[in-house]
């Protein structure tokens, strides 16, 4: 019985053929779409990121600077993509420095491609200082118009449809003529061979080869698809490891081997969780190197890499109290310290880090002292969540180190608002000077030799025209920080060796001013040319211009320190230490160094009488000036007793409000005159 033409195997497996041919074009087709869909996607993100890192420097400038010009040009720049449909510059739930804006594009696609793109794509980058500080100015934001993605997207879909579907169905043809001529029984066979290969393992079974096909292009298919079976088995090993490398790299530091920012988000997430149901606290310890810019500087960066890598080891030596540890970037670490009943554990904690790097590490048969400040928030007293946390924390170490380094600092409330108020008044003192907005007075000294008043201390002050006058202590650490300390200092001295000239030339010629040295200062290399040009300008006397410098300011490097201080004295100036008994000098530093006076600080004077360890550091400390050759003047005095017991110790000189406040030049020059009629009225009596 001769087979009809429409119930053959040919016949069928042409319609099966076809029919699957183009099922498979149309899925595969819908796929690759799916997929241009997703690198559309990742076109828009990439785009936008771009975007915000080409403009990222400008926007911090501007925001940093609060220049709403500059912002605005910014945003102009910006505009030039015509993808942008909106920017702004500022900090969220805030006024923006700067934003503009224009209306989405037209486009006949739109009701296809704004469910699949989104009518537009929204992305921001926090705009942050320089490193080691890593402050926090505020966002740059973007919005892209997705309209020319999309008409890219539909072009390109249409095209990847039609060609994937003829495609398909001329492959089917193929086959159908393969099959039905030469492989109808042979792929059978084959089939049946396919079935028993294992997908997970394809390498372990062999295709047998078929009898009288050993060397045609049957035999050749099945070697060379035994050699693909092996390949695939060895590729989707190594694909395997590269997807277990790349999830590494992407939740990992490269170089200490530690969890990133990223990977600690995810265990902090987790265990805030766990705290919340077991209503513990959570300690989140944000650690920032002091200075490490400078060890890079001195040694190298690959130096600096072996430091962080060796820093990380120590770090891992606490690991049985954290909950998580990781490097969050440059030279600043996280520890996390889950299930703390009260905050001293985690005090405890970043204690004992602290004390771990008082030890030095060795490299290259160098000894290499680390210091850090640690920033500290708790949970859930300081925030709810990881971002929270993490921010306030990075925000603490970064005041803490403001202020003093080497220590812990734990959050406070207003350190958000205190951190915007130091960066307005860190602008507002670059303009200070130039805005003569900065003053002298000078504050009497007396000699107890002959109660003669003997010298003045000029004392900086600044009147802020919205905030009022602003105290020595909450500016000058910001002029040493942003460098304008120099300009304010040179400032300082020649106003005062004017004023003294002026006072010589009066009659008060056995006058002497004091004046502060900041640290900065002090290490300035062009500081004893400006003296010794400042005082034969106002053609001053030798030893009539007393410069102060702080114990703490002497001790961080002792050996430069007596240089510059030589250099000083060279200049004709005399050499004072201030608030002596405050810090850690010991008698072998003081007699190598260059000083001509002691000054007593106000904080023991203030409570001689009755504390008695501040007797006794007053009475030590004018014994050993005295031993030393040294003159010694008592500051903070205020009452007739306390000059009473530093008379009696042998104290050489007095300042404080018992014979005088801080005044300007004109009520100095008053009090100098009706000081100097009192001395003569008691000669002629």
């Amino acid at each position: 019985m001769k087979l009809e033409l429409k119930h053959s195997l040919s016949v069928k497996l042409l319609r099966v053929v076809l029919l699957a041919a183009l099922a498979v074009g149309v899925v595969l087709s819908c796929a690759q779409i799916l997929f241009d869909a997703s690198k559309a996607h990742h076109a828009l993100n990439n785009d936008a990121q771009q975007i915000l890192g080409m403009f990222r420097d400008p926007s911090t400038q501007a925001v940093y600077s609060l220049d709403k010009e500059m912002g605005m040009q910014v945003l102009e720049g910006l505009f030039q993509d015509e993808a942008v449909r909106q920017a702004s510059i500022g900090v969220p739930g805030e006024p923006m420095l700067a934003q503009k804006s224009r209306p989405l594009a037209n486009s006949p696609w739109r009701w296809l491609t704004d469910p699949i793109l989104g009518r537009e794509k929204t992305a921001s980058i926090h705009l942050m200082g320089r490193e080691p500080y890593n402050e926090y100015y505020g966002d740059l934001s973007i919005t892209l118009d997705t309209a020319t993605y999309g008409e890219s997207f539909i072009a390109s879909s249409v095209i990847i449809f039609v060609s994937g579907v003829l495609r398909a169905l001329a492959m089917g043809l193929v086959l159908y003529l393969v099959y039905h001529y030469l492989l109808t029984k042979p792929l059978s066979r084959m089939l049946e061979s396919l079935t028993q290969i294992n997908p997970d393992r394809p390498a372990q079974y062999q295709l047998p080869l078929l009898k009288g096909h050993e060397r045609n292009e049957l035999g050749l298919w099945i070697n060379t698809a035994n050699q693909l079976l092996a390949s695939i088995e060895r590729n989707t090993s190594l694909r395997h490891e590269a997807e277990n490398s790349l999830l590494r790299m992407s939740q990992y530091d490269f170089l200490t081997g530690l969890p990133n920012r990223q990977q600690l988000q995810d265990q902090l997430d987790k265990i805030l969780i766990d705290a919340g149901r077991l209503q513990r606290r959570v300690a989140v310890l944000c650690l920032g190197l002091d200075d490490f810019k400078g060890v890079n500087e001195q040694f190298s960066y690959q130096c600096g890499d072996q430091l962080l890598l060796a820093l990380a080891e120590r770090l891992r030596g606490h690991s049985g109290r954290l909950g998580a540890l990781a490097r969050l970037g440059g030279d600043q670490f996280a520890l996390v310290q889950a299930d703390i009943e009260q905050p001293y554990e985690a005090a405890e904690l970043a204690q004992a880090v602290l004390d771990d790097l008082e030890a030095p590490f060795a490299l290259d048969q160098e000894q290499i002292y680390l210091r850090a400040t640690i920033g500290i928030t708790l949970f859930p007293e300081d925030g709810d969540s990881t971002e929270k946390l993490l921010q306030k924390a990075e925000q603490t170490m970064t005041l803490a180190k403001a202020r003093s380094r080497n220590r812990y600092q734990f959050y406070i409330a207003s350190v958000d608002s205190e951190m915007r108020r130091r960066r307005e008044l860190e602008k507002d003192l670059r303009e200070a000077l130039a805005r003569d907005q900065l003053s002298l007075v000078y504050q009497p000294q007396i000699s107890y030799r002959d109660n003669s008043v003997v010298g003045v201390e000029a004392l900086l002050r600044w009147s802020h025209p919205e905030r009022g006058s602003i105290s020595p202590d909450q500016f000058i650490p910001l002029a040493e920080q942003n460098g304008s300390i120099i300009a304010i200092g040179e400032w300082v001295l020649d106003q005062a060796c004017r004023q003294l000239r002026d006072w010589h030339d009066q009659g008060f010629t056995g006058l002497r001013m004091a004046v502060n040295l900041s640290t900065v200062q002090l290490h300035h290399a062009e500081l004893p040319r400006v003296v010794s040009n400042l005082m034969q300008i106002y053609r001053l006397p030798p030893r009539t211009l007393e410069l102060e410098v702080t114990e703490t300011g002497l001790m961080e490097d002792i050996a430069s320190a007596a240089q510059h201080l030589l250099s000083l004295r060279r200049a004709g100036a005399l050499i004072a230490i201030d608030d002596f008994g405050t810090g850690y000098s010991s008698l072998s530093y003081l007699k190598s160094l260059p000083l001509d006076k002691m000054k007593i600080d106000k904080s023991f004077v203030k409570d001689v009488l009755e504390d008695d360890d501040d007797a006794t550091i007053v009475r030590a400390i004018i014994q050993l000036g005295k031993s030393l050759g040294m003159q010694v003047i008592a500051e903070g005095v205020e009452t007739r007793e306390q000059e009473a017991y530093i008379l009696a110790e042998g104290c050489h000189e007095g300042q404080g409000w018992l014979y005088s406040k801080p005044m300007p030049a004109k009520e100095v020059t008053a009090f100098l005159k009706q000081a100097r009629k009192k001395a003569v009225g008691e000669a002629a009596s």
